[in-house]
């Protein structure tokens, strides 16, 4: 059985089918909120059923608040009565979780036996003839999937696999941490040497110049984007190098210019020249940047994705946007490729797609399969309404992700195993087949240990499945 970690499970079956013996030997003991449990907290013992009432409101009060953080909870109770299993149902609804129904089918002399002098026989027999009839109602009610208990599988909610068929996807690896033992310029040569043999097609920097706190905290080590880029064009032969993104507030623009053409030039040809509006205020206070408004920040961005390719283009006419100036576009050496690739990083529907349609070569968005799939039909209607070809945007996604051999190192992870989306190999074949199917053309995977050794080769057997 291999539930997702945003699971609510709700076991279903009478008294003595075995319920808290299986949900104790495959969930911990936080993870499994039990009636009998709550009547002993409530009430004198497990079984005072006058403190039923009151041990079924702290249920469903648990229940809400264990949902609303999207923690994996196993109801155990009789779930026989219809009413209360549809209410959890419908909260599961309400808080995206998966709502998974286990049936007991214990033979009921097994129950009876187990409940001699515990429960009178025709309570039992009662509790008998409504599993049932629960187990009949339960296939039209409207689980993601009903069991009959089994041993469990935990996999992180994004991982849980829906086929093995791939569909063709590029990849490409962020570096956002760069914490690990010996010189950080060795760790980095080794890791993008491995990457480019084991096929990534681009690898990609953070633009920040304090580590962010969503990666590390602020004394760690992270090294200047354009750069880094520069040093690890020596390194590769192959792979595009670019930024997830440069916010448009940290550098002069033109300046801006000079230096992603430098960096194809000395790349022979592999720069990518992500772009973004910029977020995060404390930094730019920190080395005195100017952090305008919001509206702002989106027309400058609108400025230099119009300003880059006349820099990069012939001759150097002046420009002028809506902020920004620039009295001659002079930018030597011009880069290599006849048109740099420009990325705009960012999901927002109104302006940030918007921007990318009419501008950028690719965007960059996040979330799950159905939220790239509206994404990417925003984005669609805003090339239409421009009347451009939205086949001429790329687009890419960026999430981490961390490749395991085994189910028992899945399991091993503990609570970081949401985090930092562990899974299997096939675990993530599955997930990034849902990506592309949604239409993202190139995944950009951010390995939190990518230093360790055999990280990257077994991630790159994700990477051969989808291979074109």
């Amino acid at each position: 059985m291999r539930l997702p970690t945003n699971a609510l499970v709700v076991l279903v079956g009478p008294s003595g089918a075995g319920k808290s013996h299986w949900a104790a030997a495959n969930f911990r003991p936080d993870q499994v909120v039990s009636s009998d449990a709550l009547r002993a907290l409530v009430g004198t013992a497990e079984d005072d059923q006058r403190a039923g009432t009151d041990a079924f409101d702290v249920l469903d009060l648990v229940l809400e608040r264990r949902m609303g953080r999207k923690l994996l909870t196993v109801v155990d109770t009789l779930g026989l009565d219809a009413g209360r299993r549809n209410k959890y149902l419908q909260l599961a609804e309400r808080y995206a979780m998966s709502p998974v129904a286990v049936v007991f089918d214990t033979p009921g002399e097994t129950c009876r036996t187990r409940n001699r002098g515990r429960i009178p026989a025709k309570v039992l027999a009662a509790q008998l003839a409504a599993r049932d009839r629960a187990t009949v109602d339960i296939e039209g009610e409207p689980w993601s999937a009903v069991y009959r208990p089994e041993p469990v599988e935990l996999v992180a909610s994004d991982l849980l696999e829906q086929g093995r068929t791939p569909r063709q996807l590029r990849f490409g690896l962020q570096l956002s941490s760069f914490n690990g033992d010996g010189p950080l310029a060795e760790r980095l040569g080794e890791i993008v040497s491995v990457a480019e043999e084991v096929g990534f097609e681009s690898i990609w920097v953070m633009d920040h110049v304090v580590q962010i706190p969503q990666v590390g905290r602020k004394w760690e080590d992270i090294p200047e984007s354009w750069t880094t880029l520069a040093w690890l064009a020596a390194r590769t032969s192959r792979v595009r190098l670019g930024t997830l993104v440069t916010g448009v507030t940290l550098r002069n623009p033109a300046h801006l210019a000079k230096i992603v053409a430098t960096v194809d030039v000395l790349s022979g040809g592999r720069a990518v020249c992500g772009l973004g509006v910029a977020w995060w205020e404390w930094e730019h206070e920190l080395f005195g940047w100017r952090f305008p408004r919001l509206a702002e920040r989106y027309e400058l961005l609108e400025d230099v994705l119009q300003l880059l390719p006349v820099m990069w283009g012939p001759g150097s006419p002046p420009f002028s946007g809506k902020v920004l100036s620039v009295a001659e576009t002079l930018c030597y050496p011009r880069p290599m490729q006849e048109h740099v690739p420009i990325l705009v990083g960012g999901s927002g529907e109104r302006q940030t797609l918007r921007l990318a349609a009419r501008y950028a070569d690719a965007c960059n968005v996040r979330g799950d399969p159905s939220t790239v799939a509206r994404k990417v039909a925003v984005l669609t209607s805003h090339c239409a309404a421009i009347d451009r070809d939205p086949a001429e945007v790329t687009v890419t996604h960026l999430s981490t992700a961390l490749a395991v051999g085994s189910r028992r190192e899945v399991e091993s992870y503990g609570p970081d195993l949401e985090r930092f989306s562990v899974g299997t190999v096939e675990d993530h074949i599955g997930r990034y087949r849902l990506l592309a199917e949604a239409g993202v053309e190139t995944a950009i995977v951010s390995l939190p240990l990518a230093a360790k050794p055999g990280a990257l080769e077994t991630f790159a057997k994700v990477v051969s499945a989808f291979a074109i």
